[in-house]
């Protein structure tokens, strides 16, 4: 097995754009698809915003295959760790496109005549992304959905769509606001039913979408479709556990590899991580996930169960807990489906689990008592699994991804951790 370090010459002109302005980077992506200068999309609103350079040194970068072969670099550090920026080539946004169209046909057993998507997402974000180049392979105009994202924006949006397949890529938040819209508002959840309901497929990922949520979608007649990659996969390569077409998957000691034509080329700047994420073995290249999961086959295809992060993993009274499965757990209990465990200091076990949960009638962080249900629900993980604190907070931080910001979920519980019991 050996780790990928490769380095490149000097690279062409990388293409810097806000990631707002999405008409320049749909044509952006467009030239860069057909071998002009490689994107960035950036997210200037942040504070942390910064002019980034490849560097004088582009040795340094640490990308296997030619610079000319990048199409898109993705920045993204997800929920916890430092920004890495990732390098995709034409060839692999192409694969990761074609090989969700050759799904989504699969089960609708017919290849439309023309399709469309709706971008609810950062264009910074792979997700995002994903959407303009699945348009750009359609050969169709994306609708974009301006601003704060609301249950009758989307639905005004949904109405712009013109052909008969339809797409669309959510983050669960989104997806748990039209559940909420739609539980709120008997006129408004007519018109989500039957914008929903008119998709080829709703595409969900980013994070794990709840149980409860994802049932209570599909009950609505939604066509929600879970999603699992990464930016380093040119975005989900899983749907509704299943690889898609061309995708490769193993389990090597408990952790998710991914393989196949649509792997990044590596990390900008950063040889070192990326000889640790990117690895060959047998002739063939794989990206090491950093999830904990199991890889079955059935029926002729490879199915994936996501268990947690290796890095989601504390060990309290000298035993393993991995907070996914937690917090997955602790999600089937009703009024905690947004529910995130986060690990908490604790005096007499090291460390130990705590569970913070959004409710809009607290007014600041509040100690409350954990339930007999949540209790219940980590009971099968073992002791060491069972939550030793809760806390209720009027909402959830979230990073612009839409995923909870688990570093301030964490801040906040260490700020109680006395209360442990």
């Amino acid at each position: 097995m050996a780790g990928e370090s490769a380095t490149i010459g000097e690279p062409p002109a990388l293409r810097e754009i806000d990631s707002r302005d999405v008409v320049e980077v749909f044509a952006a992506l467009r030239e860069a698809l057909a071998g002009g200068a490689p994107v960035l999309p950036r997210d200037r609103s942040a504070a942390n915003w910064a002019t980034v350079s490849w560097g004088a040194d582009a040795s340094a970068n640490g990308v296997e295959s030619a610079a000319g072969d990048i199409a898109l670099v993705i920045e993204t550090s997800g929920s916890t760790g430092t920004p890495k920026r990732v390098a995709l080539s034409t060839a692999a946004l192409r694969a990761s496109a074609t090989a969700t169209y050759r799904w989504c046909d699969a089960r609708t057993g017919k290849v439309p005549e023309s399709r469309q998507w709706l971008l609810c997402l950062p264009t910074h974000y792979i997700a995002g992304a994903q959407v303009l180049v699945r348009s750009i392979l359609a050969k169709t105009q994306p609708v974009v959905l301006e601003g704060r994202f609301t249950a009758a924006a989307f639905v005004a949006a949904a109405k712009q769509l013109t052909t008969a397949a339809r797409y669309t890529s959510l983050v669960p938040v989104q997806l748990q606001r039209l559940l909420a819209a739609a539980a709120d508002d008997a006129a408004l959840a007519a018109d989500i039913d039957r914008v929903m309901q008119r998709f080829s497929a709703v595409l969900v990922g980013g994070q794990q979408t709840p149980p409860a949520q994802l049932a209570a979608a599909r009950e609505r007649g939604w066509p929600v479709v879970t999603t699992y990659g990464a930016s380093e996969t040119a975005g989900g390569c899983v749907y509704n556990g299943e690889a898609l077409p061309g995708v490769r998957v193993r389990e090597v000691d408990g952790e998710i590899w991914l393989g196949g034509d649509q792997l990044a080329l590596g990390y900008l700047g950063d040889p070192e991580r990326q000889a640790r994420s990117f690895v060959t073995v047998d002739g063939v290249r794989w990206y090491r996930t950093n999830d904990h999961g199991t890889v079955s086959d059935a029926s002729g295809c490879q199915r994936v169960r996501v268990t947690g992060r290796i890095d989601q993993v504390i060990i309290s009274g000298g035993e393993k807990v991995h907070l996914g499965a937690v917090e997955r757990a602790v999600q089937t209990v009703p009024g905690f489906e947004q529910a995130v465990a986060v690990p908490v200091a604790h005096p007499e076990w090291g460390q130990s689990v705590a569970i913070v949960v959004p409710n809009p009638a607290a007014a600041a962080a509040t100690i409350a008592s954990i339930p007999t249900a949540v209790r219940d629900a980590c009971a099968p993980l073992g002791r060491a699994a069972r939550a030793v604190l809760l806390v209720e907070i009027p909402e959830l931080p979230r990073l612009s991804s839409g995923k909870p910001d688990r570093r301030q979920l964490e801040q906040i519980a260490a700020e109680h951790a006395h209360f442990c019991n």
